[in-house]
């Protein structure tokens, strides 16, 4: 491995000070001729000169690193999410800590700690509990000496720059879609135990509302984020009329899925199926699953934009809390009620 070219080699071979090559090539303001800026930064070129970023940081009092931390990064809407915004970081110069809070308050509230100790500029949270947040992580948070984003999901009580989908509009969508085909009796499996998921539920309702239909909640299921928990829902779905199914989140489809599947079920023959994330529409499925889609390129441009615009000149400015709306992306998976 070859030697790492230090600021003094470079500046032996110009005849200036380390000092003066510093802040040419960190682009300080100094009192240095062009010529001399031409000739650092032509030498610093051909020896590969690779800045010493804890030492930068040290005299910028930034590192240029974010911290993301997501409750489960098998999701494919959690891997997708933290790609795009990986991506967005490193187009700007920094450097993003991914990290994985395996849907525990307690990891989140360790991981903020590891993240600021760290010395990054600014955190982004998909936080695993919104509705029962762990107290000690709400304390944490809401002290933070660095920025915050909230994404996708919030906690009540930590005031901080926030951007969602509107998950009751998305809930609502997904409900119509089946209503619009003939279906009344609509299974929604859905996760309680969160803000967006009490929100899904609310749009599902207000759909069959709109429709005339009566909310029976005998066809509501409770479901975690995964597969497992969405097929042992979808068992429970089996032993009711339904003819319908609204999965909350792709996971809980993929579940559904799998579930209708191992008792000689297809869909939409035998049952229509509309999804949420639409992240798993490039996966080799058939049919094709009608879904919400949440677009995560737009949630990742607005959460970066709300990171950055708080780091700059607009670090004293009110909190926003940005709300982005989803839409129905009509596949294979939803036809006709059969007559």
């Amino acid at each position: 491995m070859a030697a790492k070219v230090t600021l003094k080699e470079i500046a032996r071979e110009v005849g200036l000070s380390p000092s003066a090559v510093s802040l040419v090539l960190n682009d300080r303001p100094c009192r240095i001729s062009e010529e001399n800026r031409k000739r650092i930064k032509e030498v610093a070129a051909r020896k590969r000169y690779v800045p010493n970023q804890i030492a930068r940081s040290l005299v910028m009092q930034q590192s240029r690193t974010f911290g993301l931390i997501v409750p489960n990064i098998e999701s494919r809407f959690f891997s997708s999410l933290a790609r795009n915004l990986e991506v967005r970081c490193r187009e700007r110069g920094y450097a993003l800590f991914i990290m994985n809070s395996d849907v525990s308050s307690e990891h989140e509230e360790e991981i903020v700690r590891l993240l600021v100790n760290r010395g990054v500029d600014g955190l982004m949270l998909v936080t695993a509990h919104e509705v029962d947040a762990d107290e000690q992580l709400v304390e944490s948070l809401a002290s933070l000496p660095v920025p915050l984003v909230m994404v996708d999901r919030f906690i009540d009580g930590v005031s901080c720059d926030r951007v969602r989908f509107d998950s009751e509009l998305g809930g609502f969508l997904a409900t119509d879609c089946l209503l619009q085909q003939g279906h009344t009796r609509i299974a929604c499996l859905v996760n309680t135990s969160s803000h967006t998921g009490n929100a899904r539920l609310t749009g599902y309702r207000r759909a069959l509302e709109s429709h005339g239909v009566s909310v029976d909640d005998s066809l509501v299921f409770e479901s975690d984020y995964y597969i497992a928990d969405g097929a042992a829902a979808t068992e429970r779905v089996l032993g009711t009329d339904a003819t319908a199914v609204f999965a909350s989140s792709d996971n809980i489809a993929l579940g559904a899925l799998k579930c209708l599947y191992a008792h000689g079920k297809r869909v939409p023959r035998d049952y229509s199926l509309v999804s949420y994330d639409n992240s798993a529409a490039d996966a080799l499925f058939e049919p094709a699953l009608t879904a919400i889609e949440q677009n995560v390129s737009k949630l990742a441009d607005n959460a970066m934009e709300l990171l950055f615009s708080r780091i700059g000149e607009g670090a004293d400015r009110a909190f926003e809390d940005r709300v982005l709306a989803p839409r129905l992306v009509c596949q294979a998976s939803v036809a006709p009620i059969a007559n």
